[in-house]
């Protein structure tokens, strides 16, 4: 059995993992238990009670957190002409068509977003294969297939996320870093999880949020009540 070190015995005494937290109270204690060197990202971790092998029951979404992930995306814009200047005016880091296409036909993948407009999906559809496994695949449930280059591009900076509930009914994503104050972590993950309550599925029966968890890389994982989200 491996041993345990010291530093982590101490972050152990931090957290009574048999206690269910409230949200601020665990924002808080991740911070608290984070020894990172560099600065961690902050997860959650949600078991919904949806079948997710049943499309009415998939749930899928997108949020813009009020104070953003922490994270500078990348975002690559495939776009006609007429769109180029928009694009990149917003702040795309990439912005083309053709050429892109062809280097990510190559297996060039090197960015967080792709975003598209309608006119190019023809082209761009003929990607899935490379994209979807990556979860870059631009949608129009995401905003990321509109004509609205410009306000999708600056969204995404300013911390949009989206999220899929995953085969075995969980969604895992960020909600900002460690460096954060443990008040705007307690804001963003507050933002995704009134988001997920509002996606509820009509035909989804008994306990919905089946259990949260927030974590920061190699922390522990801090469980909250859910009893006190609804």
């Amino acid at each position: 059995m491996a041993k345990i070190s010291k530093k982590r015995k101490q972050v152990l005494a931090k957290v009574d993992q048999k206690k269910s937290y409230n949200l601020a109270e665990a924002s808080k204690i991740v911070k608290d238990i984070t020894t990172t060197k560099f600065d961690a990202s902050v997860d959650l971790s949600i078991h919904l009670g949806v079948d997710p092998r049943k499309a009415n029951q998939m749930v899928r979404g997108i949020v813009t957190l009020p104070h953003g992930t922490g994270k500078t995306k990348k975002v690559l814009v495939l776009c006609t002409p007429d769109k180029e200047a928009e694009a990149k005016e917003a702040g795309a880091d990439f912005v083309g068509l053709d050429d892109y296409i062809q280097k990510i036909e190559q297996g060039w993948t090197d960015v967080d977003v792709i975003i598209t407009v309608p006119a190019a999906m023809g082209k761009v559809g003929k990607l899935g294969k490379i994209l979807g496994p990556r979860n870059l695949m631009p949608n129009p449930k995401t905003g990321t297939v509109t004509n609205e280059i410009g306000k999708a591009v600056k969204e995404v900076k300013a911390g949009k996320i989206d999220f899929k509930v995953d085969k075995q009914a969980h969604i895992h994503t960020s909600v900002g870093k460690a460096s954060f104050d443990a008040k705007k972590l307690e804001d963003n993950a507050r933002e995704l999880l009134n988001t997920i309550l509002k996606l509820k599925p009509s035909s989804a029966k008994g306990n919905y949020l089946r259990s949260v968890y927030m974590s920061s890389t190699m922390s522990p994982s801090v469980q909250i009540d859910t009893k006190t989200l609804a």
